[in-house]
C-alpha cells in the first residue's frame, strides 16, 4: 500500500455501474480490503508501486451511472450462481455493495427522454459533483465499463452515450477513462474539450484476454525475425457485452483494437480476421481461438494456435481498480491530457507509446516510480478545482 499516511478519500464513478463488471470491481475491492481475498491480477499491488503514492483499497467511494435497476446485491447473487464470484464473498460484503447502489443514478439517454444533449451532460456532471460534495471526496475518477456501442456514423449523428458521460466527467472536474471500444473522448465533438480540461485521461478498450496474449506474441514473432502470413480468430461470449457485440458495428468497434496491435508490433497487418459470436449460454466465460501462421528458415510453414478460456468480469475488474488508483494519483500530482503509459491495459491506447507488452510494462514502472518521486509535492496539489454549471472552473 501506499507509503503515505492518511490518505483522503476518492471516487470511482463507474459507467455500466450495475453491469457484471462494475458489480465484480466493488465485491472484488470489498474482500480484498476485508482480507477475504488477496488481490490476483492487481498490478498495483505489486512491490514496485508501494512508493508511488496511490489511494488505498479502503479509500475507495463507488457510485455511477446506469439504465439498469436490478440492485447491486441481487446482481452480485446472480454472479455467484454463474460462478463468477466465489460463494460467500457477496454475502460478506453485502454491506458495500448495497452503499454502492445507493450512489448509482439513472443513466440515459432512455427510451422517450426529451433532454437535450448539453440538458444530459449537465444532469450528469450534477449527479458526480453531488457524489464528491457528500461524500467530501478529494476527488473522482469516471471510468466507462459500460456495453460496447456500435460507432456513430458521422458528425450529424446525436452524440454517443460514452461521449455525453466523458463530456459530464469533464464538466465535473474529473478524469476519464475508457475501459471500452466505444467512442468516448475519442468522437471529434470531445476532442476540444478534453483538451481544454487539463484533466488526465486514460483509455480505451481493457486489453484482458486475446489481445493480451497478440500483445506478446507479436513482439516475439517480430524480434525473431519470422514472418506471419495470416492471423485469424474467434471470439464466443455471453453476458451483455455478448449480446452487445452480436451488432456489427459494436464487433467493428471492438476489433479494431484487435488490429491495431498486430499492426503495430508486427509492421504489417496479416491476412485473417477476428469473429465474434454471442452466445448466451456462457454467461459473463468466454473462449478466444487464435490461428497464426507462420514463415521459418528456407520458408518452412508453421502453425501456432492458441486458446484462451476465462470470466471477463474477473479479468477486467483488477485492472479498472488499477487504473482509477492510477488515474487518482495521476490527477493529484497536476498531470493532465492523455496517459501514454497506462497503455499496457488498452488494446487502443490514447497517447503515444509502445504496443507490445513488455515494453508497456516497463512505462508503467516508470510511470509508477515518477507518481512516487511527487511525493510531498503531489499532495500539495490539493482538491482539483470544481467547474461550475458552465464548465468553467471555480
Amino acid at each position: 500500500m501506499s507509503a503515505f499516511l492518511s490518505r483522503p478519500r476518492v471516487g470511482v464513478w463507474l459507467i455500466g455501474a450495475r453491469g457484471s463488471v462494475a458489480t465484480t470491481v466493488v465485491t472484488g475491492c470489498a474482500a480484498v480490503t476485508a482480507g477475504l481475498h488477496p488481490p490476483t491480477g492487481m498490478v498495483t499491488e505489486a512491490p514496485a508501486f508501494t512508493d508511488s503514492g496511490l489511494p488505498a483499497l479502503s479509500d475507495l467511494v463507488f457510485g455511477g451511472h446506469d439504465t439498469l435497476d436490478c440492485p447491486l446485491p441481487k446482481r452480485a447473487e446472480a454472479l455467484t450462481a454463474g460462478g463468477v464470484l466465489p460463494p460467500g464473498v457477496a454475502t460478506a460484503v453485502a454491506a458495500e455493495l448495497a452503499a454502492a447502489d445507493r450512489e448509482i443514478r439513472p443513466g440515459g439517454p432512455a427510451p422517450g427522454d426529451t433532454r437535450s444533449e448539453a440538458e444530459l451532460i449537465a444532469a450528469f456532471a450534477d449527479d458526480i459533483r453531488d457524489f464528491v460534495h457528500r461524500h467530501e471526496l478529494e476527488r473522482a475518477v469516471v471510468v466507462n465499463v459500460a456495453s460496447t456501442e456500435p460507432a456513430s456514423a458521422g458528425p450529424v449523428d446525436p452524440l454517443p452515450a460514452s461521449t455525453l458521460y466523458a463530456l459530464a466527467a469533464l464538466r465535473a472536474g474529473c478524469p476519464y477513462v475508457n475501459f471500452t471500444p466505444s467512442e468516448g473522448l475519442h468522437h471529434p465533438a470531445a476532442a476540444r474539450e478534453s483538451e481544454r480540461s487539463g484533466l488526465p485521461y486514460a483509455g480505451r478498450d481493457g486489453k484482458t484476454g486475446q489481445t493480451l496474449l497478440r500483445a506478446v506474441l507479436g513482439p516475439m514473432f517480430a524480434q525473431r525475425a519470422l514472418t506471419v502470413r495470416a492471423w485469424s480468430g474467434t471470439n464466443l461470449l455471453g453476458g451483455g457485452d455478448g449480446a452487445a457485440l452480436a451488432d456489427p458495428a459494436a464487433a467493428a468497434a471492438k476489433n479494431a483494437g484487435k488490429e491495431r496491435v498486430l499492426a503495430d508490433t508486427l509492421g504489417t497487418v496479416p491476412e485473417g480476421e477476428v469473429h465474434i459470436d454471442d452466445v448466451p449460454a456462457l454467461g459473463d466465460w468466454k473462449t478466444a481461438w487464435d490461428h497464426i501462421a507462420f514463415d521459418g528458415f528456407l520458408g518452412t510453414r508453421m502453425i501456432l494456435q492458441t486458446i484462451w478460456q476465462g470470466c471477463d468480469s474477473a479479468l477486467a475488474a483488477p485492472l479498472v481498480l488499477d487504473l482509477a488508483r492510477l488515474t487518482a494519483r495521476a490527477h493529484e500530482a497536476g498531470l493532465s491530457g492523455p496517459l501514454d503509459a497506462l497503455g499496457f491495459y488498452f488494446k487502443d491506447p490514447v497517447g503515444d507509446g509502445p504496443s507490445g507488452l513488455a515494453e508497456q510494462y516497463g512505462e508503467l514502472l516508470r510511470f509508477g516510480r515518477s507518481l512516487g518521486q511527487a511525493g510531498e509535492e503531489g499532495r500539495g496539489v490539493g482538491p482539483a478545482a470544481q467547474p461550475d454549471e458552465t464548465g468553467e472552473a471555480l
